[in-house]
């Protein structure tokens, strides 16, 4: 019996987006190759090892983004710059040198891919320290706007969405020959949807005759029930599909909401793609996942919320593309619905094209035949690593009590 090649896909829960497309990596693996590959899915971020501070930034993603969003942007900015994000490198490794060795000497990779930037340098210096590397590939979530620490050196594939991140990882270090350009991942099924959106909403229950509008929020989507107030009370005949993703608050004001339009409610949903291929257009913010799962459906984008920082880059590359447009107040979002749909939807079809032309929906399965190929290469004994760089790096650890010799 042959021996499956063990991928291990590391993800973190700031934000849907890295989540989302480690799951879209590991099921067109599971789809590719079946039992030929064994992959799991972890968080390093989750360990009992992890430093508190660290556990608690996946929450605290969410509340900065909600609470302070100027100052989320402030941060971002300025700890993109080299100084700030090799000192942001340090702490990594020094907060998470223990997790991801023990991490990797549990599952035992053939090969590993991220999905999360923060886990590339502690990943250089186990290898520096172990004198072994595993392949490594590294799937950037986010279109334009991407942050340097996404661009180490240790990678063996760069894996990026647009050709503007290709150009950044080229700015930042990486050879060319390091980078791809992939789309970012995207689940499976959006590929594999070929009904009519009416015959998808007759299939949900939905009525097919009118235009769907698919409304997807969660706790960092500010503005999304004063765009669905508008909506609700301008008379068209529209159907809106409302998912409040985990947002028990928002889900609820739904719920007390008094519909004067066909609605369909929903909380946490597991069939998004389903939903997706049934509207007509989506309402949400610009985060990378949204964004690139609409563009994949060819599904024209109304955006009511961008973070300030990496979203900005996903909204000006929505606009740019004709792909949707951005409501910067909820009567602007009725304006641009309305003007999509006169001249019988002349405009939102058109932005439908736009964003069929942006989208690449079998993402997902170029970064998991990527991924297998380097899980057959396997991992590679290393030379020594240049003593200085080796020198730097313990001496890193020692003073902050990292145990890293072998017992």
């Amino acid at each position: 019996m042959t021996v499956p090649r063990r991928i291990l896909v590391l993800m973190a829960e700031a934000g849907f987006g890295h989540r989302s497309a480690a799951r879209a990596v590991a099921e067109a693996l599971h789809e590719l190759y079946g039992a030929q590959c064994a992959v799991e899915i972890v968080n390093p971020l989750d360990d009992a090892r992890t430093p508190g501070f660290l556990r608690n930034s996946q929450a605290d993603y969410d509340r900065a983004v909600r609470e302070m969003p100027e100052l989320y942007r402030f941060g971002y900015q300025v700890s993109d710059a080299a100084l700030p994000a090799a000192i942001f490198e340090r702490a990594m490794v020094v907060s998470l040198f223990e997790v991801m060795r023990g991490i990797l000497r549990h599952h035992q990779p053939d090969a590993i891919v991220t999905t999360y930037q923060s886990y590339l340098a502690p990943l250089d210096a186990v290898f520096a320290v172990e004198h072994r590397h595993i392949p490594l590939l590294t799937v950037v979530t986010d279109l334009a706007t991407v942050h340097r620490v996404w661009f180490n050196d240790v990678t063996d594939l760069c894996l990026v969405p647009t050709q503007t991140v290709y150009d950044l990882a080229l700015e930042n270090g990486l050879a060319a020959d390091k980078v791809r350009i992939t789309g970012i991942p995207v689940h499976p099924a959006l590929a594999q949807e070929t009904r009519a959106p009416a015959a998808v909403r007759a299939g949900l229950g939905w009525r097919p005759d009118l235009t769907t509008v698919l409304a997807v929020g969660s706790r960092r989507v500010l503005h999304m029930r004063e765009a669905l107030h508008v909506l609700n009370h301008s008379g068209w005949p529209l159907q809106l599909a409302l998912v409040a993703g985990g947002d028990d608050e928002l889900y609820r004001h739904l719920q007390d909401t008094t519909w004067h339009v066909t609605t369909h409610l929903y909380n946490l949903v597991d069939n998004m793609p389903t939903l997706m291929h049934a509207a007509d257009c989506i309402l949400c913010k610009a985060g990378g996942l949204t964004v690139t799962e609409a563009l994949a459906c060819g599904l024209p984008l109304l955006l009511v919320d961008v973070i300030p920082g990496q979203e900005t880059g996903n909204a000006e590359y929505v606009l740019q593309g004709g792909a949707g447009e951005w409501a910067r107040d909820p009567l602007q979002a009725l304006e641009i619905l309305c003007h999509w749909l006169e001249k019988g939807g002349q405009g939102l079809a058109q932005c439908a094209a736009n964003a069929r032309r942006l989208g690449r929906p079998r993402a997902a399965y170029e970064v998991a035949e990527l991924a297998w190929a380097a899980a057959l290469r396997g991992p590679q004994r290393i030379p020594r690593a240049d003593w200085l760089h080796l020198s730097k790096l313990t001496e890193l650890l020692d003073s902050f009590h990292v145990p890293w010799k072998e017992e």
